[in-house]
């Protein structure tokens, strides 16, 4: 395997302990760990054993020292992450939904520091020299006019160096705000449409279709519990037909009953030919995992994404079939994980593929 770039931010998440609120834990202690999408997607990769590189620039300061040791702990190549005078490292927080209760972010990103980097300032053909995949999402262009120009520029010059391109559209209400007058599903859709004609993957959710493309499934109640899935690869063959270069669209399914009891599944559409995968499959029928006792579920579409890009990468994955199972069963896993970060193996997400589910203790 060659080496797989993820460009975007990563931050500070901040979140209280035990599926507190932040009014019953402060003044008090907090859990605060690093995430990001992107970053979350170099983390999953490195954890399947893959080769993979996060891109991104960071304030020159202790956090950032704290931030690299991390990933570098988990094998993650950080030598295309740029440390920069400007800007300041982005948070987040998190209050970890349970039940009927929400999970909630809410977001301290602004004036971070790859939000005042130009696409310019990174060295793009060093970075993609040994290189045979870059992937991003719809959240670092969101941040700014300067990172969704940046986000461009690496998509451009990924195809030009013979990359594939992969880009989860990850549509955030919270964010794009940096064009005024322009609404954030306007400003979304505008700038997607600039990013997508360089991406070969498109990986969605129920919703970030519609968001930022305007494309809709018939007979879905996401909040409801309900989806007619059959429904995606109409979805799945109308951004093949307004983006004629993309190869494959993968659609997460996921099912709220409430805030810890999901049902969760996905869809890949392979363009060539115009066939859909469904995972998982019981006698041949799409049987979604019933999730029943979430820890975590942020960062569960990153898992997604990661374990679905691993897969293709490789060669004994890299059939459809075997993709679409092995993305679904490692993002399932991760709903198991505090954090954003998918700490499973290869070898555990095959156990679970192989229908290993019951959560007995391995001795």
């Amino acid at each position: 395997m060659k080496t797989i770039i993820t460009f975007g931010e990563i931050m500070g998440r901040i979140c209280p302990e035990n599926f507190q609120r932040f009014q019953q834990s402060m003044p008090g202690k907090l859990d605060m760990t690093f995430a990001g999408a992107e970053a979350n997607v170099a983390a999953s990769i490195a954890m399947l054993g893959g080769k993979v590189k996060f891109v991104t620039a960071l304030p020159d300061n202790e956090m950032t020292d704290a931030c690299l040791s991390v990933l570098k702990g988990i094998d993650v190549d950080v030598s295309g992450i740029k440390r920069v005078n400007q800007g300041r490292f982005g948070l987040y927080f998190v209050e970890r939904g349970a039940n009927q209760r929400p999970s909630r972010v809410m977001y301290d990103r602004d004036y971070s520091a790859i939000s005042l980097t130009h696409g310019e300032e990174y060295d793009w053909r060093r970075l993609f020299a040994d290189a045979q995949w870059l992937h991003t999402t719809g959240i670092t262009p969101s941040l700014s006019e300067i990172a969704a120009n940046a986000t461009e520029i690496a998509v451009r010059t990924a195809k030009e160096k013979g990359l594939s391109v992969s880009c989860d559209l990850n549509f955030r209400k919270k964010l794009w705000q940096w064009q005024s007058g322009t609404s954030a599903s306007d400003l979304a859709q505008k700038t997607m449409r600039a990013i997508l004609p360089f991406v070969d993957v498109v990986i969605a959710n129920e919703e970030d279709a519609h968001d930022v493309l305007g494309i809709s499934a018939g007979n879905t109640d996401i909040e409801g519990g309900k989806l007619d899935v059959e429904k995606y690869t109409d979805v799945a063959k109308e951004i093949v037909r307004q983006f004629p270069n993309v190869k494959k669209v993968a659609i997460t399914l996921r099912e709220s009953i409430s805030a810890t009891h999901n049902n969760w599944g996905a869809m890949l559409y392979d363009a060539a030919t115009m066939k859909s995968y469904f995972a998982p499959l019981t006698d041949g029928k799409y049987t979604p995992y019933e999730i029943k006792s979430i820890i975590d579920r942020v960062g569960g579409g990153d898992s997604f994404g990661a374990s679905l890009v691993y897969a293709l990468n490789t060669p004994d994955l890299s059939d459809p079939e075997k993709t679409i199972r092995f993305a679904v069963a490692a993002s399932c896993l991760c709903h198991s994980i505090n954090g954003d970060f998918n700490y499973s193996s290869r070898s555990e997400v095959e156990s679970l593929m192989g229908g290993s589910g019951s959560g007995r203790v391995v001795r």
